[in-house]
């Protein structure tokens, strides 16, 4: 680990022993996981104008879905504060079409291993006229998820099972991410929390 990614660990780490030290409330891992999702927004949009300054493109916008159809994994606690989100920012009936379509596609998710699970193809449940309904409270995965070309999102999505293509993903943003819920993640398991990752829908439903 260099020492930029363990700079973002122990902001991480930070933050997790924020939420979680001497007790975790939803209060204080709410407030902590906001603070999160801050950096990491403020990261992506630094690197979005640094790519407008020297005339490259960053692919997503909204609108653009193909990444909203595969499999996304999140820690039990990003889906804690999504739910929280969906019950107090969403309306009762799409409330109810989240859940019904969460349902749908876990159903058709949990008997898939492997690559079969990864490349398989299904809109996310919070997904509606092209854009997410819980934008602002989308985990981790989603956020760091950023490609320089729609073409190479679009091949995925119509054939997954190419090994020649994949989506042109910038890894950096991808790295920051992850290591920071690394170790926000270390730190409640540093205070005996359990943490657990699961496919979104399976909270969902």
């Amino acid at each position: 680990m260099d020492k930029l990614e363990k700079a973002f660990y122990h902001d991480g780490f930070q933050l997790g022993m924020k939420a979680s030290s001497p007790e975790m409330t939803d209060e204080k891992l709410f407030s902590a996981l906001a603070e999160m999702y801050a950096a990491i927004d403020a990261l992506t949009h630094s690197l979005h104008e640094f790519a407008i300054q020297q005339g490259q493109t960053i692919a997503c916008k909204k609108g653009c879905e193909w990444c909203c159809h595969q499999p996304v994994f999140a820690m039990d606690y990003e889906l804690s504060y999504l739910k929280n989100y969906i019950e107090n920012k969403i309306n009762p009936e799409d409330q109810t079409q989240i859940k019904k379509r969460a349902a749908q596609k876990d159903e058709k998710l949990k008997p898939l291993k492997g690559d079969a699970l990864l490349n398989a193809k299904h809109p996310c449940p919070l997904l509606k006229d092209g854009a997410c309904m819980a934008y602002e409270a989308r985990p981790m995965a989603c956020r760091i998820y950023l490609s320089s070309s729609v073409e190479t999102c679009l091949q995925f999505f119509k054939v997954p099972d190419d090994k020649n293509n994949y989506p042109a993903l910038l890894d950096f943003p991808m790295r920051a991410g992850r290591i920071l819920n690394e170790g926000f993640r270390a730190a409640l398991k540093a205070n005996n929390i359990n943490v657990e990752e699961f496919r979104i829908e399976e909270k969902l439903k």
